[in-house]
């Protein structure tokens, strides 16, 4: 296929506009016109896994970490970024990134971890603000309900887990058409009174340009009169971490020995004991620290993230158990997840999960 099929599938999934500020999630190499036939998942994308790419003819690479943080002034082979994307220019494999937004959608990194760890009724720990908006559309009332159908395909009116949500008020409303128009209702010259219905929908601000188009689409009139506002309201299914019940209240010691177990970890750093029961559980896939207050504002008994600090174990305060599993070991089953996602649609598509272990660090035990 295309690889703009795949990438305009995984965007559908975790859209970009659902990166962090710091983010380089999309296309880091490669045009979106070549064409795959095959592809490899990893968690990083290292030489070696461009290597193993190269050997099993893949042409493309889907990675969780972007190859490409920091801007890049020269390729000349001087660090492992540069050579990494020089290799893949050279052999013409296409990698993409998909980080902070597969982080941050309802369904993603951080739901496959509540997933290993059993946790039920689990809901977006931060939910993120500033991506809701409302569309406000004036229509003849005959034309109202063909509307409303244009903007919920378009991705408008879902509010958690209802869909096709609008509130509609009927009016009157007024207008003359100019010289020159060719208006749906009434003659040029005159001022004209139409039943018309206020529609109202709410949709996440990625949408905005599909919404807008589909709406003229359906619209009768010439001019079609419409606002759009800003919401404050925070969009639930979208955010940082996530935040689950365990099946039964655990000591502390049992709760560590399950994540040990079910994350396939070797080594857990953890705050003191504080020998409360753990039940609420709040995850983070990677460096999820900062959302330590929400946890506990939440009532999380522990929280199982990674890459904590020193000086960050004290933050705990006998409230919440940090439970620190590692960077790599806290997200090494996004690879599972991305490759569901994408046997879901292109069952025929030969993908699969790297042979290399992209871990950089090491334990002796």
């Amino acid at each position: 296929m295309i690889l703009s099929e795949l990438v305009n599938y995984l965007e559908k999934q975790a859209p970009l506009a659902y990166q962090e500020g710091y983010d380089n999630s999309g296309l880091i190499v490669g045009t979106y016109n070549k064409e795959i036939k095959s592809g490899l998942i990893s968690l990083d994308c290292t030489e070696d896994v461009v290597h193993e790419a190269v050997e099993s003819g893949c042409d493309i690479i889907i990675s969780h970490h972007p190859i490409v943080f920091k801007g890049l002034k020269k390729l000349n082979g001087n660090s492992y970024v540069e050579r990494v994307v020089m290799k893949a220019i050279k052999h013409d494999i296409a990698i993409y990134a998909i980080h902070t937004n597969l982080d941050n959608v309802n369904h993603g990194v951080n739901r496959k971890i509540a997933d290993k760890l059993k946790l039920s009724n689990c809901s977006i720990l931060l939910p993120k603000d500033d991506l809701l908006y409302k569309l406000v559309v004036f229509v003849p009332k005959s034309d109202a309900e063909t509307l409303r159908d244009a903007l919920f395909q378009a991705g408008a009116g879902a509010i958690g887990n209802y869909s096709e949500c609008s509130f509609n008020t009927e009016g009157l409303g007024t207008f003359k058409a100019g010289d020159g128009t060719n208006p749906y209702v009434g003659n040029v010259g005159e001022r004209h009174h139409e039943k018309e219905e206020k529609v109202e929908v709410i949709y996440p601000k990625h949408v905005e340009k599909k919404l807008v188009v589909a709406m003229h689409e359906a619209h009768p009139y010439e001019e079609v009169a419409y606002d759009i506002y800003k919401l404050q309201n925070k969009y639930h299914q979208v955010g940082s971490g996530m935040i689950g019940q365990t099946q039964e209240a655990l000591e502390e010691l049992d709760f560590l020995a399950i994540v040990k177990e079910n994350l396939n970890v070797q080594v857990i750093r953890h705050s003191n004991l504080n020998g409360k029961k753990i039940q609420r559980v709040a995850v983070c896939g990677g460096a999820g620290g900062f959302l330590l207050p929400h946890a506990i504002r939440m009532g999380a008994d522990a929280f199982v993230t990674a890459d904590y600090k020193y000086h960050e174990f004290f933050d705990a305060e006998g409230k919440i158990l940090i439970t620190d599993v590692g960077h790599f070991e806290s997200e090494q089953f996004t690879q599972e997840l991305l490759l569901e996602i994408i046997q879901k649609k292109f069952p025929n598509f030969a993908v699969r999960l790297t042979g290399v272990n992209t871990n950089p660090i090491n334990y002796y035990i």
